[in-house]
């Protein structure tokens, strides 16, 4: 692999330093799929399925397994800072590239405000919170500046390093880790009513409760995360090694951490919480699902412990994705679709204009989406999205480049790669019309950015431009605007049209995705390309001081 000098003329530090352990690799995956997820996760999804939420989970958890499967050979294969948004670079070149960069950029600077969101929520438990929410959960006029603080000290944290940050988060991990099983064995050995998965039904909504529960009542949400072990692959000391393993460990340890909070959550709940079923779940006066039920119970140390965890946990998330937020800008900045300032680092090498953008745009956040329900409808949609382009670029780097060394080498990769592409597409179409058209209007505003600037670049003759390849690309536009019309069209989310009922609308978008899918396999970059696009990016990207 080719070493060089990473300092473009008079551009200052723009090197990553390779600093982070397998374990620290992977405390970071797990640090982010146990945040704000466990908090509501199952409370949310029991209200939307009913105890048939387990089956949402278990869908959940394939889903999340097969795109993690795809994403440790290729986090394997190229280990570089911002993987994610770089596959599709890579095998589609710049179109594609700067489409799901701006996706992975999206999801990554959106979840830190999720986080703040919980951690407000929570907090409503003391008198001093009183005030930063209105009774719809939204946020007040006050609420809205302490958590645009609350951001600002996730920022602040972060200009001390990431060997520092991957410390911080460790512990952090090892307590977020510790009180949900903490509060698996304690309900499950307290309180538990086996009558409760019955007595309503075990799927009082059918099908359609269980698949919307998946995506709209933060099932996906809180198994994501497994893919912060790529984005911190320009730091790892051994990523070839140490990424798959990360990825695979991480959502392993989540899928079974949240399965079983949502049986103890179920079986705990005293009968008459759920007397007029289970939309109607309710215990009064107290804030929090996990800390709320504890307390209904009389396990008030339990409760105790939970309130305080409410702010660790999501705290500890949002670290996490503050930092995957400035490292994918840094990525969108090497491959030529943001302007050069936004590699530069400071003396710690942290990317600090990145990491000031992700503030300014956590902010603006809190503005259209100020519910945490919302929020996570809208960034599940976003980073399934990021997520789709992996399988993608992996069955092209398959077909083009079969003869790379791979670290990992995923067993039936030509089936498991376009069932991944399948799944992330219903996961995309399961979070709903009403959701789906906001994520649409991002996608636009994302393109008038990256795409004005990289007109910008190439009319200007810099040095970095991207090359856009359109013809590698072109499935792209037919593959976001058809989601749109099928997801108008189909049953899930408000304002959806109905007109495709359920199972002809899962039919469609199983095919349709398969279509995209081969086709563009068919159309993508040759391999002298792909291997240049490759090239382009190693050689600025291997280096550490």
């Amino acid at each position: 692999m080719a070493h060089s000098s990473s300092n473009p003329p008079g551009s200052g530090h723009t090197a990553l330093r390779r600093e982070v352990g397998v374990i620290g690799l992977l405390w970071a995956s797990v640090g982010a799929i146990i945040g704000s997820g466990w908090l509501f996760g199952a409370q949310k999804a029991a209200v939307a399925a009913g105890p048939a939420a387990l089956v949402s989970w278990g869908v959940g958890a394939v889903a999340i397994i097969l795109l993690a499967l795809v994403h440790a050979e290729l986090g394997g294969l190229f280990p570089v800072a911002g993987g994610t948004a770089r596959y599709p670079h890579y095998a589609f070149g710049g179109f594609a590239g700067m489409s799901f960069g701006w996706f992975t950029w999206l999801q990554a600077a959106t979840i830190a405000p999720i986080e703040v969101q919980a951690m407000i929520n929570y907090a409503q438990h003391w008198s001093w919170a009183d005030g930063l929410l209105n009774k719809d959960l939204t946020l007040t006029g006050w609420g809205f500046v302490v958590a645009a603080l609350l951001l600002g000290v996730f920022v602040a944290v972060n200009f001390l390093g990431v060997r520092l940050l991957a410390h911080t988060n460790s512990a952090a991990t090892v307590w977020k880790v510790a009180i949900p099983v903490l509060t698996i064995i304690t309900l499950g050995l307290t309180e538990f009513h086996g009558s409760n998965f019955t007595v309503h039904g075990f799927a009082p909504d059918g099908a359609k409760g269980v698949l919307a529960a998946i995506s709209s009542s933060g099932v996906i949400f809180a198994l994501l995360g497994f893919e912060q072990a790529i984005q911190w692959a320009g730091e790892s000391r051994n990523p070839r090694r140490d990424i798959p393993r990360a990825v695979l460990g991480s959502v392993v340890i989540g899928t079974v951490v949240y399965v079983m909070l949502q049986v103890v959550f179920i079986g705990a709940l005293p009968p008459e919480t759920f007397a007029k079923g289970w939309t109607t779940l309710d215990y009064p006066g107290i804030s929090g699902p996990f800390a709320g039920l504890a307390t209904l119970i009389g396990l008030g140390w339990l409760a105790t412990v939970l309130f305080i965890d409410a702010v660790v946990s999501p705290a500890g998330t949002g670290l996490v994705y503050i930092t995957s937020s400035s490292r994918v800008t840094y990525g969108l900045s090497r491959n030529g679709y943001a302007p050069q300032a936004l590699q530069s680092t400071d003396k710690r090498a942290v990317p600090w204009l990145g990491l000031l953008i992700a503030w300014v745009a956590g902010v603006i956040c809190f503005l259209p989406f100020p519910s945490w329900q919302r929020l996570v409808g809208f960034i599940t949609s976003a980073v399934v999205l990021m997520y789709a382009g992996a399988p993608l670029a992996f069955g092209v780097l398959r077909k083009r480049l079969p003869g790379m060394e791979r670290s990992y080498h995923l067993p039936g990769g030509s089936v498991v790669s376009p069932l991944a592409f399948v799944v992330a597409s219903l996961v995309i179409y399961w979070s709903g019309w009403d959701t789906l058209w906001r994520l649409g209007l991002a996608i636009v505003i994302g393109y008038l950015l990256l795409g004005g600037y990289s007109w910008y670049a190439r009319s200007k003759g810099m040095p970095n431009a991207p090359r856009m390849d359109f013809r590698a690309g072109q499935w792209l536009p037919v593959y976001l605007l058809g989601m749109g019309v099928v997801s108008w069209q189909g049953t899930f989310g408000a304002g959806a049209q109905g007109n495709l009922p359920l199972w002809w609308d899962i039919a469609v978008v199983v095919v349709f995705s398969l279509v995209v899918y081969y086709w563009a396999l068919a159309i993508a970059l040759p391999a002298e390309e792909i291997e240049r696009n490759i090239r382009g990016v190693e050689v600025v990207d291997v280096n550490g001081h």
